[in-house]
């Protein structure tokens, strides 16, 4: 199989849930993917692929994780000069409050 021919920095950031938030701060114009499992499969070996993101033209971006699974983040210059230092942190979301409950009176 045909692999990518550009460099690339990968985060494997595992199990993720629905809603997670990944803050990147790049330090120049680069691309941002962020991808499912079996999507970076794909990506690895050159073959389409899905993700979201695209090119970060400032930083840092935030990223939500969209469903609950293994996903990955890959930052690259394909297209772009020079290479782009970059580092990401997850931002778990606000635990939802849960609503007061009321008992019937009478």
């Amino acid at each position: 199989m045909a692999q990518i021919s550009f460099a690339f920095t990968h985060y494997d950031l595992k199990d993720q849930r629905a809603g997670a938030v990944i803050e990147i701060t790049l330090s120049k114009i680069a691309n941002v993917r962020l991808m499912s499992n079996a999507n970076f499969d794909l990506f690895k070996n050159a073959r389409q692929h899905k993700f979201l993101g695209g090119v970060a033209k400032k930083s840092p971006i935030r990223l939500t994780i969209p469903e609950s699974g293994h996903w990955h983040v890959v930052v690259d210059m394909e297209g772009h000069p020079g290479k782009a230092e970059s580092a990401i942190k997850l931002i778990q979301p606000a635990k939802p409050q849960t609503a007061p409950r009321f008992t019937a009176a009478g």
